[in-house]
């Protein structure tokens, strides 16, 4: 009974949490592009990680540290 009772939870648990990815929208890459000196460079790679994240494929997401007062 335990056993059916993991295995059920576990299924139930799968089925909730799903690998989706949300990407940025047109209107997101153009807006964040904006402030960029070389715009179209900007949306170029922005779109490009926006179809390898959408086909599954990692990307590289740079990690700008915080500078505290």
């Amino acid at each position: 009974m335990k056993l059916v009772l993991k295995i059920s939870l576990f299924l139930l648990a799968m089925s909730t949490f799903s690998d989706k990815s949300f990407s940025l929208t047109e209107y997101q890459i153009r807006s964040f592009c904006s402030k960029d000196r070389k715009k179209s460079t900007c949306i170029k790679n922005l779109k490009e990680k926006k179809s390898h994240l959408q086909k599954g494929k990692l990307i590289e997401i740079p990690v700008i540290p915080y500078k505290g007062n």
